[in-house]
């Protein structure tokens, strides 16, 4: 999770969204330095530099104006969320830590703290997931997912997998997605860790799709 920012450090981080609101591009560390009252541009990068370690810029160094600030909304109806290749994890999924971001309309990932993990194989098959897909993942603890939800979970400290959560008198159960997968009690839902509910999927159709018939039926 990033870290806490230092009063200049947010004094700095605000001036540069403002500063990209209206000109569509990032200040220059001189124009930074200017607004603060900075003299040095060995500073002004160190705070910038503090700003991306501790997961709220991405900086390109070859670029005078390489910043990219992660997880601030610029549009108020879009919100960016991070991406990840595969379940983080014990990692946390922030922005600091993701391999790519999709900004997409606030309300299909409004709530704070999704993020996308693209599907494998036929993890989600079940669902008609494919390979390649953009799997939407929102946080909610264990009692907040809807009986017969979908989660990403650790469960005992096994490896995070996808399971299908209900429930019935004697408590909550958590089931594979796979063929035989059967359900299996969780007699302490404390040891289920859930990374996130599955709230959705992006997909794009640019690549081998599978034969689409149009005869009737």
């Amino acid at each position: 999770m990033p870290q806490g920012m230092t009063d200049i450090e947010r004094k700095i981080l605000d001036y540069m969204v403002m500063y990209l609101r209206s000109n569509t591009y990032q200040p220059s560390i001189r124009e930074i330095g200017e607004r603060f009252g900075i003299k040095s541009t060995k500073t002004v990068s160190e705070h910038l530099q503090a700003l991306a370690d501790k997961g709220f810029l991405e900086r390109d160094p070859s670029r005078s104006r390489g910043v990219r600030i992660l997880g601030v909304d610029l549009q108020p109806d879009a919100v960016t969320v991070p991406c990840f290749d595969g379940l983080p994890g014990d990692r946390v999924a922030s922005s600091a830590s993701a391999e790519d971001h999709l900004t997409v309309d606030r309300r299909l990932a409004g709530t704070k703290g999704s993020f996308f993990v693209r599907s494998r194989g036929d993890e989600l098959a079940v669902l008609g997931l494919v390979e390649g897909d953009w799997i939407l993942l929102e946080p909610a603890g264990v009692h907040e997912v809807p009986d017969g939800g979908v989660v990403a979970a650790e469960i005992g400290g096994a490896p995070a997998s996808y399971q299908k959560v209900s429930r019935n008198g004697r408590g909550v159960y958590v089931q594979g997605l796979r063929p035989g997968d059967a359900p299996v009690h969780v007699e302490d839902p404390s040891r289920i860790r859930v990374l996130g509910r599955v709230a959705g999927f992006v997909r794009r159709f640019d690549g081998p799709t599978a034969p689409v018939s149009l005869t009737a039926h």
